[in-house]
């Protein structure tokens, strides 16, 4: 896992990140939501890698909600603002898909990150990590903490939320294997990638099933959300909480006991490499399956016949090394 120190910004009006001149490449960043920290260091990695390549402006906005109508708004104004290329962490895989294919057909290289557009919507998508590895990793991490049996629940994002859709159908898999079979899901909530309904599930939640012993967030949003519910409704060391999040948000959870150990990705090397992925769109004019795209500093990207590809497996964070983490990210 490769690390980089976040690159000062200064950011204003509607989110545009850089100077660049007129005949500058364009590329904007469109994650799911503007207040979101995993998405501001995707940016700080993107901004490195417009560095690193020259002559490449970033342009950065999103909805203030997670909602697809949104994204939408968004896409609708960077086709009129003609930039060169859009990158897309979606809100909804389906929903996107029109404007998405308005933004093609005027010549926009369009692709997702994160989280999937569907296939008829983008030239190419690169996950954060494949979908059953960051299954595992999360399924291993709650075994770690509660023990082989247990109930356990998840908390998500929206019930359209591609990545943290496939993460999930790829936990039920597993939860029915020999491996995992003494773990009992109850239940999947959803905090909408709001904070606090994320926090309201969760003591909706820990109300619910009295025997709960482990919540699952795939969600940087809703994994600190829920810690801080475990907190607050003095059950830690009671129920664990464990997913996906960010150091710097998460390492006071992991030292009250109300987090053991969770996963994430470097989200400044996933903004690097998507960034470094729609230049080559626009440089190549698009791609194909089996192609292999530079990335700079993250190495070469090969695409599969869903032209798909994929960062490495996600990294685990505990009491052991999230502080030194939580000093980048």
């Amino acid at each position: 896992m490769k690390l980089k120190t976040l690159l000062p910004l200064a950011l204003a009006g509607a989110m545009v990140a850089g100077a660049a001149a007129a005949d500058d490449v364009r590329i904007a960043m469109v994650p799911k939501s503007l207040g979101n920290a995993f998405f501001e260091a995707a940016r700080d990695g993107g901004m490195e890698a417009a560095k690193e390549i020259g002559g490449v402006e970033i342009i950065f906005n999103a909805p203030a909600v997670v909602t697809a109508e949104g994204q939408i708004e968004v896409i609708n104004a960077l086709i009129a603002q003609r930039v060169d290329a859009i990158v897309v962490s979606s809100n909804d895989p389906d929903a996107l898909v029109p404007i998405s294919k308005k933004a093609m057909q005027r010549g926009i290289k369009v692709m997702s990150f994160d989280s999937a557009i569907a296939p008829d919507g983008r030239m190419l998508h690169l996950h954060p990590a494949t979908a059953p590895g960051a299954a595992k990793s999360m399924l291993e991490m709650t075994v770690d903490a509660i023990g082989p049996e247990g109930e356990i629940a998840i908390v998500s994002e929206t019930p359209q939320s591609t990545n943290q859709n496939e993460w999930i159908a790829e936990m039920e898999k597993l939860l029915a294997t020999e491996e995992f079979s003494g773990l009992k899901l109850v239940q999947t909530a959803y905090g909408m990638g709001q904070s606090d309904k994320s926090y309201r599930e969760t003591i909706a939640l820990l109300r619910r099933y009295p025997d709960l012993k482990a919540i699952i967030a795939p969600s940087t949003v809703a994994i600190s959300a829920a810690a801080k519910a475990v907190e607050d409704q003095g059950m830690v060391g009671k129920v664990y909480v464990t997913g996906l999040g960010l150091p710097s948000e998460l390492a006071g959870y992991v030292h009250n006991g109300s987090v053991k150990s969770f996963a994430i990705w470097n989200p400044i090397d996933l903004g690097y490499a998507a960034t470094y992925l729609a230049y080559d769109l626009i440089q190549n004019d698009g791609a194909k399956a089996g192609d292999t795209l530079d990335a700079g500093r993250m190495g070469s990207f090969t695409l599969d016949d869903k032209l798909e590809t994929s960062l490495p497996q996600p990294f685990i964070y505990d009491a052991t090394n999230v502080d030194e983490f939580a000093e980048i990210f």
